[in-house]
Protein backbone atom coordinates (compact mmCIF):
# COMPACT_ATOMS: atom_id res chain seq x y z
CA UNK A 1 0.00 0.00 0.00
CA UNK A 2 1.60 3.28 -1.04
CA UNK A 3 1.22 6.65 0.68
CA UNK A 4 -1.36 7.86 -1.84
CA UNK A 5 -3.51 4.77 -1.35
CA UNK A 6 -3.01 4.92 2.41
CA UNK A 7 -4.48 8.39 2.61
CA UNK A 8 -6.74 8.27 -0.40
CA UNK A 9 -9.68 9.58 1.59
CA UNK A 10 -7.81 12.08 3.76
CA UNK A 11 -8.98 15.66 3.47
CA UNK A 12 -12.04 14.71 1.42
CA UNK A 13 -15.60 13.79 2.26
CA UNK A 14 -16.96 10.59 0.75
CA UNK A 15 -19.91 10.85 -1.60
CA UNK A 16 -21.77 8.47 0.68
CA UNK A 17 -22.03 11.28 3.24
CA UNK A 18 -24.82 12.68 1.14
CA UNK A 19 -27.06 9.71 1.90
CA UNK A 20 -30.02 10.94 3.98
CA UNK A 21 -29.63 9.47 7.46
CA UNK A 22 -33.32 9.93 8.23
CA UNK A 23 -34.42 7.86 5.22
CA UNK A 24 -33.69 4.48 6.77
CA UNK A 25 -34.62 5.74 10.24
CA UNK A 26 -38.19 6.25 9.00
CA UNK A 27 -38.20 3.04 6.98
CA UNK A 28 -37.08 0.90 9.90
CA UNK A 29 -38.75 2.70 12.80
CA UNK A 30 -40.65 -0.44 13.75
CA UNK A 31 -37.38 -2.32 14.15
CA UNK A 32 -36.05 0.39 16.46
CA UNK A 33 -38.85 0.35 19.02
CA UNK A 34 -39.16 -1.29 22.44
CA UNK A 35 -36.90 -2.82 25.04
CA UNK A 36 -35.70 -6.43 25.07
CA UNK A 37 -34.44 -8.25 28.16
CA UNK A 38 -31.53 -10.70 28.14
CA UNK A 39 -29.75 -12.87 30.68
CA UNK A 40 -26.06 -13.43 30.01
CA UNK A 41 -24.11 -16.00 32.04
CA UNK A 42 -20.32 -16.37 32.10
CA UNK A 43 -19.02 -19.60 33.63
CA UNK A 44 -15.25 -19.72 34.21
CA UNK A 45 -13.05 -22.58 35.38
CA UNK A 46 -9.26 -22.53 35.70
CA UNK A 47 -8.18 -26.04 34.71
CA UNK A 48 -4.58 -25.82 35.95
CA UNK A 49 -4.62 -23.82 39.20
CA UNK A 50 -1.40 -23.16 41.08
CA UNK A 51 -1.46 -21.69 44.56
CA UNK A 52 -3.73 -18.67 44.94
CA UNK A 53 -5.85 -18.27 41.80
CA UNK A 54 -7.53 -15.01 40.82
CA UNK A 55 -10.29 -14.66 38.25
CA UNK A 56 -11.77 -11.46 36.79
CA UNK A 57 -14.96 -11.18 34.74
CA UNK A 58 -16.48 -7.93 33.39
CA UNK A 59 -20.03 -7.16 34.44
CA UNK A 60 -22.63 -5.51 32.25
CA UNK A 61 -22.29 -1.72 31.99
CA UNK A 62 -22.76 -0.18 35.44
CA UNK A 63 -24.24 3.10 34.13
CA UNK A 64 -27.55 3.64 32.34
CA UNK A 65 -27.47 4.64 28.68
CA UNK A 66 -30.12 5.20 25.99
CA UNK A 67 -29.33 1.75 24.63
CA UNK A 68 -28.88 -0.36 27.78
CA UNK A 69 -30.20 -0.65 31.32
CA UNK A 70 -28.38 -3.12 33.53
CA UNK A 71 -30.93 -4.77 35.80
CA UNK A 72 -28.58 -6.94 37.88
CA UNK A 73 -25.07 -8.41 38.08
CA UNK A 74 -24.90 -11.54 40.26
CA UNK A 75 -22.06 -13.98 40.89
CA UNK A 76 -21.03 -17.12 42.78
CA UNK A 77 -17.54 -18.38 43.67
CA UNK A 78 -17.89 -21.55 45.79
CA UNK A 79 -14.93 -22.02 48.08
CA UNK A 80 -13.52 -18.64 47.23
CA UNK A 81 -14.30 -14.97 47.81
CA UNK A 82 -15.58 -12.47 45.29
CA UNK A 83 -16.56 -8.81 45.07
CA UNK A 84 -17.53 -6.25 42.44
CA UNK A 85 -14.96 -3.50 41.89
CA UNK A 86 -16.21 -0.45 40.00
CA UNK A 87 -14.72 2.43 38.05
CA UNK A 88 -17.61 4.79 37.34
CA UNK A 89 -15.68 6.99 34.89
CA UNK A 90 -15.55 4.05 32.47
CA UNK A 91 -18.83 2.41 33.57
CA UNK A 92 -16.60 -0.52 34.48
CA UNK A 93 -17.61 -3.30 36.82
CA UNK A 94 -15.29 -6.23 37.53
CA UNK A 95 -16.18 -9.35 39.50
CA UNK A 96 -12.85 -10.14 41.19
CA UNK A 97 -12.64 -13.61 42.75
CA UNK A 98 -9.87 -15.24 44.79
CA UNK A 99 -9.52 -19.00 45.27
CA UNK A 100 -7.02 -20.42 47.78
CA UNK A 101 -4.77 -23.37 46.94
CA UNK A 102 -6.67 -26.64 46.92
CA UNK A 103 -9.99 -25.06 45.91
CA UNK A 104 -11.38 -25.69 42.43
CA UNK A 105 -11.51 -22.18 40.89
CA UNK A 106 -14.99 -21.79 39.38
CA UNK A 107 -16.70 -18.41 38.98
CA UNK A 108 -20.15 -17.78 37.53
CA UNK A 109 -21.37 -14.28 36.70
CA UNK A 110 -24.93 -13.63 35.53
CA UNK A 111 -26.04 -10.26 34.16
CA UNK A 112 -29.58 -9.24 33.31
CA UNK A 113 -29.98 -6.33 30.96
CA UNK A 114 -32.60 -4.48 28.95
CA UNK A 115 -31.52 -3.18 25.56
CA UNK A 116 -33.13 -0.88 23.02
CA UNK A 117 -32.01 -0.26 19.44
CA UNK A 118 -30.32 3.12 19.33
CA UNK A 119 -30.34 5.70 16.52
CA UNK A 120 -29.44 9.39 16.49
CA UNK A 121 -31.00 11.64 13.85
CA UNK A 122 -28.07 13.67 12.55
CA UNK A 123 -30.10 15.76 10.10
CA UNK A 124 -30.85 18.46 12.70
CA UNK A 125 -29.18 19.22 16.05
CA UNK A 126 -31.37 18.39 18.99
CA UNK A 127 -31.48 19.78 22.49
CA UNK A 128 -29.33 17.21 24.17
CA UNK A 129 -28.05 18.32 27.59
CA UNK A 130 -24.34 18.99 27.59
CA UNK A 131 -22.18 16.23 28.97
CA UNK A 132 -20.11 16.87 32.05
CA UNK A 133 -16.82 18.56 31.13
CA UNK A 134 -14.85 16.07 33.22
CA UNK A 135 -16.51 13.21 31.35
CA UNK A 136 -15.66 14.68 27.96
CA UNK A 137 -12.05 15.34 28.95
CA UNK A 138 -11.78 11.74 30.14
CA UNK A 139 -12.70 10.55 26.65
CA UNK A 140 -10.18 12.86 24.99
CA UNK A 141 -7.14 11.46 26.79
CA UNK A 142 -4.49 9.27 25.15
CA UNK A 143 -4.01 5.71 26.38
CA UNK A 144 -1.08 3.31 26.12
CA UNK A 145 -2.26 1.74 22.86
CA UNK A 146 -4.20 4.76 21.63
CA UNK A 147 -1.98 7.87 21.54
CA UNK A 148 -3.31 11.11 20.08
CA UNK A 149 -0.03 12.69 18.95
CA UNK A 150 2.51 11.94 16.24
CA UNK A 151 1.24 9.95 13.27
CA UNK A 152 -2.21 9.64 14.84
CA UNK A 153 -2.60 13.42 15.04
CA UNK A 154 -1.12 13.94 11.57
CA UNK A 155 -3.41 11.35 9.99
CA UNK A 156 -6.51 12.65 11.76
CA UNK A 157 -5.76 16.22 10.67
CA UNK A 158 -5.34 15.16 7.05
CA UNK A 159 -8.54 13.10 7.07
CA UNK A 160 -10.63 15.98 8.46
CA UNK A 161 -9.00 18.73 6.42
CA UNK A 162 -12.13 19.40 4.35
CA UNK A 163 -14.57 19.14 7.24
CA UNK A 164 -16.17 22.30 8.62
CA UNK A 165 -18.24 20.92 11.51
CA UNK A 166 -17.76 18.28 14.17
CA UNK A 167 -20.36 16.09 12.47
CA UNK A 168 -18.39 16.31 9.22
CA UNK A 169 -15.16 15.49 11.06
CA UNK A 170 -16.73 12.46 12.72
CA UNK A 171 -18.15 11.27 9.39
CA UNK A 172 -14.90 11.85 7.52
CA UNK A 173 -13.01 9.65 9.99
CA UNK A 174 -15.71 6.99 9.78
CA UNK A 175 -15.62 6.94 5.98
CA UNK A 176 -11.81 6.84 5.99
CA UNK A 177 -11.82 3.82 8.30
CA UNK A 178 -14.30 2.00 6.06
CA UNK A 179 -12.34 2.87 2.90
CA UNK A 180 -8.83 2.15 4.17
CA UNK A 181 -9.02 -0.72 6.66
CA UNK A 182 -9.96 -4.37 6.31
CA UNK A 183 -11.09 -7.17 8.58
CA UNK A 184 -8.33 -9.76 8.97
CA UNK A 185 -9.79 -13.19 9.81
CA UNK A 186 -6.38 -14.34 11.08
CA UNK A 187 -6.33 -11.72 13.86
CA UNK A 188 -6.53 -13.47 17.22
CA UNK A 189 -9.62 -12.73 19.29
CA UNK A 190 -10.87 -9.20 18.65
CA UNK A 191 -7.41 -7.75 18.13
CA UNK A 192 -5.16 -5.56 20.27
CA UNK A 193 -5.92 -1.96 19.37
CA UNK A 194 -2.34 -0.70 18.93
CA UNK A 195 -3.22 2.16 16.60
CA UNK A 196 0.20 3.82 16.37
CA UNK A 197 1.66 0.54 15.14
CA UNK A 198 -1.19 0.16 12.64
CA UNK A 199 -0.53 3.58 11.13
CA UNK A 200 3.27 3.41 11.21
CA UNK A 201 3.35 -0.08 9.67
CA UNK A 202 0.52 0.78 7.28
CA UNK A 203 -1.02 -2.54 8.21
CA UNK A 204 -4.62 -1.47 8.61
CA UNK A 205 -6.03 -4.97 9.02
CA UNK A 206 -7.52 -6.34 12.21
CA UNK A 207 -10.79 -6.87 13.98
CA UNK A 208 -13.17 -4.71 15.98
CA UNK A 209 -10.81 -3.81 18.84
CA UNK A 210 -8.32 -2.61 16.23
CA UNK A 211 -10.54 -0.82 13.70
CA UNK A 212 -12.86 0.89 16.17
CA UNK A 213 -9.94 1.85 18.41
CA UNK A 214 -8.44 3.52 15.35
CA UNK A 215 -11.67 5.48 14.93
CA UNK A 216 -11.65 6.53 18.59
CA UNK A 217 -8.00 7.55 18.57
CA UNK A 218 -8.32 9.59 15.36
CA UNK A 219 -11.43 11.32 16.71
CA UNK A 220 -9.74 12.22 19.98
CA UNK A 221 -6.71 13.53 18.07
CA UNK A 222 -8.87 16.25 16.46
CA UNK A 223 -10.71 17.14 19.66
CA UNK A 224 -13.79 14.92 19.38
CA UNK A 225 -14.53 13.02 22.61
CA UNK A 226 -14.87 9.35 21.67
CA UNK A 227 -14.83 6.00 23.38
CA UNK A 228 -14.66 2.30 22.67
CA UNK A 229 -17.59 0.33 24.06
CA UNK A 230 -16.59 -3.24 24.81
CA UNK A 231 -19.27 -5.90 24.80
CA UNK A 232 -20.67 -9.12 23.36
CA UNK A 233 -23.32 -10.10 20.81
CA UNK A 234 -26.25 -11.82 22.52
CA UNK A 235 -28.79 -12.53 19.75
CA UNK A 236 -29.17 -12.80 16.00
CA UNK A 237 -29.61 -9.65 13.92
CA UNK A 238 -33.21 -8.73 13.17
CA UNK A 239 -32.08 -6.43 10.36
CA UNK A 240 -30.98 -9.11 7.91
CA UNK A 241 -27.26 -9.47 8.74
CA UNK A 242 -26.10 -13.02 9.43
CA UNK A 243 -22.60 -11.77 10.21
CA UNK A 244 -23.71 -9.19 12.81
CA UNK A 245 -25.41 -11.45 15.32
CA UNK A 246 -24.98 -14.50 17.51
CA UNK A 247 -25.75 -17.82 15.83
CA UNK A 248 -26.89 -19.61 19.00
CA UNK A 249 -27.30 -19.13 22.76
CA UNK A 250 -23.61 -20.01 23.18
CA UNK A 251 -21.86 -16.68 22.65
CA UNK A 252 -18.42 -17.55 24.09
CA UNK A 253 -16.62 -16.13 21.06
CA UNK A 254 -19.09 -13.37 20.20
CA UNK A 255 -17.24 -10.45 21.85
CA UNK A 256 -17.51 -7.22 19.90
CA UNK A 257 -16.18 -3.71 20.46
CA UNK A 258 -18.20 -0.71 19.22
CA UNK A 259 -17.53 3.03 19.41
CA UNK A 260 -19.24 6.31 20.29
CA UNK A 261 -18.35 9.89 19.44
CA UNK A 262 -19.68 12.92 21.31
CA UNK A 263 -21.14 15.64 19.06
CA UNK A 264 -22.49 18.87 20.50
CA UNK A 265 -26.25 19.08 19.98
CA UNK A 266 -26.54 15.34 19.46
CA UNK A 267 -24.88 13.77 22.49
CA UNK A 268 -23.12 10.42 22.27
CA UNK A 269 -23.49 9.08 18.73
CA UNK A 270 -23.06 5.34 18.04
CA UNK A 271 -20.71 4.32 15.23
CA UNK A 272 -19.26 1.00 14.10
CA UNK A 273 -16.99 1.09 11.04
CA UNK A 274 -15.53 -2.29 12.04
CA UNK A 275 -18.88 -3.97 11.46
CA UNK A 276 -19.07 -2.49 7.96
CA UNK A 277 -15.82 -4.28 7.20
CA UNK A 278 -17.25 -7.43 8.81
CA UNK A 279 -20.22 -7.26 6.42
CA UNK A 280 -17.77 -6.87 3.52
CA UNK A 281 -15.78 -9.96 4.50
CA UNK A 282 -18.33 -12.30 6.07
CA UNK A 283 -21.86 -11.55 4.91
CA UNK A 284 -22.77 -14.42 2.54
CA UNK A 285 -21.50 -15.09 -0.01
CA UNK A 286 -18.48 -13.21 1.40
CA UNK A 287 -15.93 -10.69 0.08
CA UNK A 288 -18.58 -8.21 -0.99
CA UNK A 289 -17.37 -5.00 -2.68
CA UNK A 290 -17.92 -1.63 -1.03
CA UNK A 291 -20.51 -0.72 -3.67
CA UNK A 292 -22.61 -3.80 -2.84
CA UNK A 293 -26.14 -2.79 -1.77
CA UNK A 294 -25.98 -4.58 1.58
CA UNK A 295 -22.60 -3.02 2.36
CA UNK A 296 -23.85 0.45 1.44
CA UNK A 297 -26.89 0.03 3.70
CA UNK A 298 -24.69 -1.12 6.58
CA UNK A 299 -22.32 1.78 5.96
CA UNK A 300 -25.15 4.29 6.18
CA UNK A 301 -26.78 2.64 9.18
CA UNK A 302 -23.66 2.21 11.28
CA UNK A 303 -22.85 5.90 11.43
CA UNK A 304 -25.47 6.94 13.95
CA UNK A 305 -27.11 3.71 15.06
CA UNK A 306 -26.66 0.32 16.70
CA UNK A 307 -28.90 -2.70 16.65
CA UNK A 308 -28.94 -3.80 20.28
CA UNK A 309 -28.62 -7.53 19.91
CA UNK A 310 -25.48 -6.86 21.93
CA UNK A 311 -24.58 -6.22 25.59
CA UNK A 312 -22.13 -3.50 26.64
CA UNK A 313 -19.50 -4.20 29.30
CA UNK A 314 -17.54 -0.95 29.73
CA UNK A 315 -15.59 1.93 28.13
CA UNK A 316 -12.28 1.13 29.84
CA UNK A 317 -8.68 1.12 28.59
CA UNK A 318 -5.49 0.15 30.47
CA UNK A 319 -7.45 -1.85 33.04
CA UNK A 320 -5.58 -2.70 36.25
CA UNK A 321 -7.04 -6.01 37.44
CA UNK A 322 -7.77 -5.75 41.21
CA UNK A 323 -5.11 -7.58 43.24
CA UNK A 324 -3.16 -8.66 40.17
CA UNK A 325 0.62 -8.85 40.17
CA UNK A 326 0.63 -8.50 36.39
CA UNK A 327 0.46 -5.54 34.04
CA UNK A 328 -2.86 -3.85 33.16
CA UNK A 329 -4.78 -5.26 30.22
CA UNK A 330 -5.49 -3.02 27.25
CA UNK A 331 -9.23 -3.58 27.67
CA UNK A 332 -11.54 -5.95 29.56
CA UNK A 333 -13.85 -7.86 27.23
CA UNK A 334 -12.79 -11.42 28.09
CA UNK A 335 -12.52 -13.22 31.41
CA UNK A 336 -9.01 -13.05 32.84
CA UNK A 337 -7.19 -15.25 35.36
CA UNK A 338 -3.88 -15.50 37.18
CA UNK A 339 -2.15 -18.13 39.32
CA UNK A 340 1.12 -18.05 41.22
CA UNK A 341 2.72 -19.05 37.91
CA UNK A 342 1.48 -15.85 36.25
CA UNK A 343 -1.26 -14.49 33.99
CA UNK A 344 -3.17 -17.03 31.90
CA UNK A 345 -4.00 -16.61 28.24
CA UNK A 346 -7.74 -15.93 28.19
CA UNK A 347 -7.98 -17.42 24.70
CA UNK A 348 -6.22 -20.68 25.66
CA UNK A 349 -8.87 -23.34 26.24
CA UNK A 350 -6.29 -25.86 27.53
CA UNK A 351 -5.58 -23.96 30.75
CA UNK A 352 -8.44 -21.49 30.98
CA UNK A 353 -11.96 -22.65 30.22
CA UNK A 354 -15.03 -20.49 30.05
CA UNK A 355 -18.45 -20.51 28.42
CA UNK A 356 -20.79 -17.58 27.90
CA UNK A 357 -24.48 -18.11 27.17
CA UNK A 358 -27.21 -15.60 26.41
CA UNK A 359 -30.96 -15.99 26.32
CA UNK A 360 -33.75 -13.52 25.70
CA UNK A 361 -36.20 -13.31 28.59
CA UNK A 362 -38.68 -10.82 27.15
Amino acid sequence: MNRRDFLRSAGTLSASLALPHTEWLRAESSAFAGWRTFEVTTHVEVLKPSGLTRVWVPTALISKTPFQKTLSNKFSADGGTAEVVENKADALGIVAANFPAGVRPVLTVTSRIATKNCAVDLSTPGRQPKANRTELEHFLRPTKLMPTDGIVKTTATEITGGAKTDVEKARAIYEWIVDNTFRNPKTRGCGVGDIRWMLESRDLGGKCADLNALYVGLARAVGLPARDVYGIRVAKSELGYKSLGASSEKVTKAQHCRAEVYLSGYGWVPVDPADVRKVVLEEPPGNRPLDDDMVKKARTRLFGSWEMNWMAYNFAHDVALPGSSGVPVGFLMYPEAETTDGRLDSLDADSFKYEITAREIS
